[in-house]
């Protein structure tokens, strides 16, 4: 089983790489369920991890659902082929149809421009399975267009709460395509994740720091909170997923 850490900053990349983690999902906004990294963020964060550990950057031009126009894949063809032509080992994305399949039409543009950018390119389709009619069918699909891996929650709030559909996906994916766990992943679901035969759990480790004084001004903010909180890659967290995940990987048979 392989770790993998959502995270924000090259700092947060850095962190992953010093505490063992095997790759992470470079994004922007994680507080809108993450958006595509600029160039520049991934530019600093291999600086930051020198080759310790994999960047697979997310391509989601904007929050909200998974439904895209036009222009919104227009704007994700470029940014694929931007990010992994900057050496981004992967990209992790995803597009729904209003009806909540797979939006094969649009998905195969993305998976040829990344395929034109770097034929070896891993393929990770995110949490839109999630949102999707049927989980196990669109998996079935992912397989048939080249994916790599599946990060899913199991189609629940929380993967402890999918685990039963994961351990489906599992069985139905073989060694065709890994599952990765997560989405609301503590670090206590992550013997059953193991025990289930998923290939990977992912976690946002995140904490919020503030410096928050009196007479902080709002930025544009509406709804009171806070306007200097930002997140941060907790390495705490990111050391103890790391053990648990040896742990596990030790206690294997040979």
């Amino acid at each position: 089983m392989k770790l993998e850490i959502a995270v924000v900053s090259a700092a947060g990349a850095g962190t992953a790489a010093a505490e063992g983690a095997n790759r992470v999902e470079l994004c922007s906004g994680l507080e809108l369920g993450g958006i595509t990294p600029s160039q520049g963020l991934m530019e600093s964060s291999m600086e930051h991890v020198d080759g310790r550990l994999e960047i697979h950057p997310l391509i989601r031009s904007r929050p909200g659902d998974f439904r895209y126009s036009a222009s919104d894949l227009d704007t994700m063809v470029h940014e694929i082929r931007h990010l992994l032509g900057q050496g981004a080992h992967g990209v992790v994305m995803g597009a729904l149809t209003p009806s909540g399949e797979v939006d094969v039409q649009a998905v195969q543009r993305l998976v040829g421009s990344a395929r034109d950018a770097n034929p070896e390119a891993q393929l990770t389709f995110h949490r839109a399975i999630d949102h999707s009619k049927d989980p196990l069918a669109a998996l079935e699909q992912l397989m048939e267009l080249g994916f790599t891996r599946v990060l899913t929650s199991g189609h629940e709030a929380t993967a402890g709460a999918g685990l039963q559909t994961l351990t489906s996906m599992v069985e139905r994916a073989g060694s065709a395509l890994e599952i990765m766990a997560g989405g609301g992943l503590s670090l206590e679901d992550i013997p059953a994740m193991h025990a289930a035969g998923l290939s990977a759990v992912h976690l946002s480790a995140k904490k919020t720091v503030s410096t928050l004084g009196e007479g902080a001004i709002s930025l544009g903010g509406q709804d009171g909170s806070d306007p200097t909180a930002y997140t941060v890659t907790d390495r705490e967290v990111v050391r103890a997923a790391r053990a648990k995940v040896n742990a596990l990987n030790l206690a294997m048979p040979k």
